[in-house]
């Protein structure tokens, strides 16, 4: 086995996918039976500086070098061979956000992240305009908040793109975007795979006034569906992604795109009826819909597929950080008794306890929000635990809440889904650090959701996994192989995973939890307002 992977290393036959989520960027080699071969990774957290999370783009090339020389170095030590060429790399990042550049190509403001909630006044304007729902933290919500804004910076743009935009065109030359991440920039035309045409020239015509030196159509990358070309690796790209100098230019690139496209890849989601669901810093739950919403939700994102298929998203700005803040203070705690655990035994024992605890979580009451969230309509958030004098307040009704909180507002944009609209689901596919301890994760987004969820062999691999696969099935699909087709039959067949059914006892506590949940929206208000 080890020779037969060694032989692929050395004739070019690998698929490289590096992805840049918001807490660890992380590079995955796979190789002709899909399945990974070395893997590399570098943790980096985004920056509060001047009201802006943002990460620096030193900090963006300096992730994406040491997570591609852990990678290499996993291949040397494997396989004892120096990795220089693969067949083919993808590239996918946290989508959203805002990167401008001027003529010369440089970034005219820091990066500001999805995770901003400062584009409440243009998300609103351009949902009424469009009538179609544009969230805070997309491309497009950006760029007409800095135009409402009088920022000087605005005249001087002459390209805006993602993080998954920006790395590819820094590697490539090319100014392009999957058609999933593009969705997340400007609103897709359905039939045409590219951006809506009359929605262009509805902004260019709000924005007319202004008098800007350039055309939204002029400054937006050119978007491309799964499957085709996106480029080269350049000689200059080359030398910026291996700073080892081994890496030869010339291989081929897919289409960038965005966590949520490879989380669907992931996890084997990208057909009618299917859904995956992505926890971790964020949490975010998707649907490939059959057909059209009846009308725009403010809480309901519309995205697409890679190949451009419709896709409704329930995005939560907060999941795990603050529950992972909990956990790291009973960690201080085991060290302070002189005790030396584990961190995967750690997180193991008090995730599990949380199953041991009350259905509806004993009455206790918590907001993980260490940021603004959306979908209650939160700039800023505050996090906090509260509970009554007769609550049941013990360590297993504690996490079990802080896990309950971590898919609240998540919840709350998936009943739209499945009871108003009455979408049609028939699993969902779990991938992110909160899937990581067995069964816990799962049982707890089974009652919250009322239905199955799986979780696949190889989702821990995640969306870096996910853009090689993109990429693989760019090289090597059969002529009018759908993605769907690849899937399945190349890439998933055979593949097992474990799923696990609602509890019904689980299913109405949860609903118990989200009445204390949204009733105590006005106690996380006041924290906002009074905790300056």
């Amino acid at each position: 086995m080890t020779l037969d992977v060694k032989k692929s290393i050395q004739s070019g036959k690998t698929v490289l996918g590096i992805e840049l989520g918001s807490t660890r960027i992380k590079a995955v080699l796979i190789g002709e039976d899909h399945l990974p071969i070395a893997s590399g990774s570098h943790d980096w957290e985004n920056k509060y500086e001047n009201n802006i999370w943002t990460y620096s783009v030193d900090d963006i090339w300096k992730g994406i070098q040491n997570s591609y020389q852990q990678m290499i170095a996993d291949v040397k030590q494997q396989y004892d061979v120096t990795l220089q060429t693969v067949g083919a790399i993808g590239f996918s990042a946290m989508m959203h956000g805002y990167m401008a550049f001027d003529k010369d190509g440089e970034l005219l403001v820091p990066f500001r992240t999805w995770r901003n909630n400062m584009t409440e006044q243009a998300s609103n304007s351009l949902t009424e305009l469009f009538n179609y729902q544009i969230p805070q933290r997309w491309s497009i919500a950006h760029l007409y908040q800095a135009i409402l804004n009088q920022e000087e910076h605005i005249s001087d743009i002459r390209f805006q793109t993602t993080l998954a935009g920006y790395v590819h065109w820094k590697l490539t030359g090319q100014k392009v975007l999957g058609v999933g991440e593009a969705s997340g920039v400007f609103p897709i035309d359905l039939e045409t795979k590219k951006y809506n045409q009359k929605m262009i020239d509805q902004f260019n015509e709000l924005t007319a006034p202004n008098n800007l030196p350039w055309k939204l159509e002029e400054i937006l990358p050119e978007v491309l569906v799964a499957g085709e070309s996106a480029g080269v690796l350049t000689e200059e790209g080359a030398r910026l992604l291996d700073v080892s100098g081994e890496l030869k230019a010339g291989i081929p690139l897919c289409p960038p795109e965005g966590d949520a496209g490879t989380g669907m890849v992931a996890t084997n989601s990208v057909a009618v009826r299917t859904g995956n669901v992505s926890a971790g810093t964020s949490v975010f739950a998707m649907v490939v819909l059959e057909k059209e919403l009846s009308k725009v939700y403010s809480e309901i994102d519309l995205v697409t597929t890679p190949t451009g298929n419709l896709v409704a998203m329930a995005h939560s700005n907060n999941c795990s950080s603050d529950l992972n803040a909990w956990v790291g203070l009973f960690d201080e705690f085991t060290k302070v008794l002189g005790l030396e655990i584990d961190p995967n035994q750690l997180y193991g024992t008090l995730y599990n306890k949380a199953l041991e605890g009350d259905p509806d979580a004993g009455g206790l009451l918590a907001y993980g929000y260490l940021s603004g969230e959306h979908i209650t309509h939160f700039e800023e958030g505050r996090p906090l635990f509260v509970r009554s004098s007769d609550s049941h307040f013990n360590l297993a009704n504690f996490m079990r809440v802080h896990l309950f909180s971590a898919l609240g507002a998540l919840k709350i944009g998936m009943d739209i889904l499945l009871k108003q609209e009455e979408v049609k689901l028939d699993e969902m596919l779990g991938h992110g650090g909160l899937f990581k301890t067995k069964d816990v994760g799962q049982s707890i987004m089974a009652a919250a959701l009322n239905v199955p969820v799986s979780v696949m062999e190889t989702a821990g691999e995640g969306g870096a996994w996910g853009i090689a696969q993109l990429a693989s099935y760019m090289i090597n699909k059969a002529e009018n192989e759908t993605l769907e087709e690849y899937l399945n039959e190349k890439v998933f067949s055979g593949q097992t995973g474990i799923t696990i059914s609602p509890d019904p006892k689980d299913v109405e506590g949860f609903e118990q939890f989200m009445k204390r949940y949204k009733s105590g929206l006005a106690i996380e208000r006041a924290a906002v307002e009074y905790l300056k």
